[in-house]
């Protein structure tokens, strides 16, 4: 099969394509033809090296652990899903590749009217997203302010959020306001005397903030809360140094709601923005606009 590897960690030109033998699922697991493959940050992190404390790597490595495709094959003890099964999840092995190997238990079903590449786009952003709303204790009422509102986990997180009957204030570039406004949230630009604008529109302060941008923006936000309380970064690794929580690590990947997520999303009623699509050979350009960050929605590799 055709696989996207690296032998060492470093910049994107380290990815390159390979001819792997096809995995075998094991006990529990199911083998997935890959159809789609949601490109995350985390991908390139673990790529260059600096996330070998959180994410140990064995060299040489498949990137990505975010599928979207077909049950091809199932291992002992899998009654469901079936070979045949249209599915989204996360998987065992890197999931740059046509096929990939998956924990049976990790696997939603693909709604039919969910397209491959949508599909791809939803587990890691809206498990991500869950997980910090849920570290961050929001309730009806609460101001909380995304920093990154238009990116694949702002994008989620921001629908959640007003899900749960939060206000939201959601800083993105200039070329993405009206889309952060039609998520449901109050869109602001990044940057200068953000501090300053942020009270204008929420003089009572803000109650929480959530960084998915790593972008420079905790001094700001620190400043903003008063202290570092109901502060939590995915992206920022100064989080330690300036008392902030940093919430990257395993995630609780719970099937029932990613399901649950695919039906709202296949429906309309959740939006999963797709800002750009790429063969499975161009993974390094993939990675390279995702390492630039900047980006509307989810970077998603297509896989023949």
């Amino acid at each position: 099969m055709k696989a996207i590897v690296f032998e060492t960690f470093g910049g994107t030109e380290v990815l390159h394509e390979a001819e792997l033998e096809v995995p075998r699922p094991g006990p529990g697991q199911v083998r997935v033809r890959v159809k789609a493959v949601g490109v995350n940050p985390v991908d390139g992190k673990i790529r260059s090296g600096t996330m070998e404390a959180i994410f140990p790597t064995l060299l040489p490595a498949v990137p990505g652990g975010e599928i979207a495709g077909v049950v091809d094959a199932v291992g002992e003890g899998v009654d469901h899903p079936e070979v045949g099964d249209e599915v989204l999840g996360w998987s065992d092995t890197g999931s740059y590749a046509q096929y990939a190997l998956a924990s049976a238990a990790v696997l939603a079903p693909k709604p039919a009217g969910l397209d491959w590449t949508h599909a791809a786009a939803l587990p890691v952003a809206s498990d991500g997203a869950e997980r910090v709303l849920d570290l961050l204790g929001i309730t009806p009422g609460d101001t909380l302010l995304i920093h990154g509102a238009s990116g694949a986990l702002g994008t989620i997180a921001v629908q959640l959020a007003v899900a749960r009957g939060a206000r939201v204030i959601g800083t993105a570039g200039p070329s993405n306001q009206a889309y952060v406004t039609s998520l449901g949230a109050t869109a602001m630009v990044y940057g200068d005397d953000l501090v300053e604008r942020v009270r204008a529109l929420a003089p009572d302060g803000v109650d929480a903030v959530f960084d998915a941008a790593g972008k420079g923006a905790l001094e700001d936000s620190i400043t903003l809360r008063g202290g570092t309380d109901r502060i939590v970064t995915t992206a920022d690794f100064r989080a330690a140094e300036l008392g902030v929580v940093f919430a990257e690590g395993p995630q609780r990947r719970s099937v029932a709601r990613l399901a649950e997520l695919a039906r709202l999303a296949a429906d309309g009623s959740l939006v999963t923005t797709v800002g750009a699509v790429h063969p499975l050979a161009e993974a390094a350009k993939a990675q390279r606009a995702s390492d630039a960050g900047h980006n509307r929605g989810k970077i998603v590799l297509t896989v023949g």
